[in-house]
């Protein structure tokens, strides 16, 4: 009795660890979802603002938007390739690394643009601007080659499959349409000549017509038949006496 008191209770304290858990993961689940949706939401919103300024501020502060966006459009656009390329390639794992790295110099360079947007030395403001662009061109040229070698890279395998997929569809194209070989290699078939008659010369066949009794001829008939010879009819009437001349 106490084994079975020991193996019920074992299996109730199974069951809340293993409740616990669930509820812990989906938990886990839901903060995560909901992290990437305000993250996603706080970029929008990021994004839309630099934008607003790059037309509504001329000047360095528009520039300093406009160079804010071009690196975060950039390395988000590659982070999402390669990360989407890592799953089918596992080559791209050490691209990964290296955009990781670069990321580092990413985000050092997009909160210093940050911090000077709200500088109020617009005369440093200008001097810094062309090592500030230097940079960012940099690594958004850096971003954009690893991203484009994902693409090149899975367009070539992509290109290579369609290869040896049509090549295999050839193949079986072929076998099924093996009738056509079979009749082109098969010869002619053709109908025996006819037996020589006897009698043919020797040199080749020849055609003799066996000469037949002919009927004897009838003599011809006249196309119409004299008045004297004409046939009379019973149901002809005669000739009366007053009709004669």
């Amino acid at each position: 009795m106490e084994a079975v008191l020991t193996v019920i209770a074992l299996l109730f304290v199974l069951c809340v660890v293993l409740g616990v858990y669930a509820t812990v993961r989906a938990v886990g689940a839901a903060k995560r979802g909901v992290d990437r949706t305000i993250a996603q939401a706080r970029r929008t919103v990021e994004d839309t603002t630099l934008r607003a300024r790059t037309l509504t501020q001329p000047g360095p502060a528009g520039e300093l938007a406009q160079l804010r966006l071009t690196l975060r459009t950039s390395m988000r656009a590659t982070q999402e390739a390669l990360h989407a390329g890592v799953t089918e390639d596992e080559s791209l794992r050490e691209s990964l690394g290296l955009f990781q790295r670069l990321s580092a110099h990413g985000y050092e360079l997009d909160a210093e643009l940050r911090r000077l947007e709200a500088e109020p030395d617009r005369q440093a403001l200008v001097s810094r601007l062309p090592e500030l662009r230097g940079r960012t061109e940099r690594i958004t040229r850096s971003a954009d080659s690893l991203r484009w070698a994902a693409h090149d890279r899975a367009r070539r395998f992509a290109e290579d499959d369609l290869d040896a997929l049509s090549a295999q569809i050839d193949v079986e194209a072929g076998a099924l349409r093996h009738w056509t070989k079979e009749q082109s290699a098969s010869p002619t078939a053709a109908w025996p000549d006819a037996p020589a008659p006897e009698g043919a010369a020797a040199g080749g066949r020849t055609w003799r017509e066996t000469p037949e009794p002919r009927a004897p001829q009838e003599p011809s008939r006249p196309a119409i038949t004299p008045p004297g010879q004409r046939p009379v009819y019973p149901w002809q009437r005669k000739t009366r006496p007053e009709s004669t001349p």
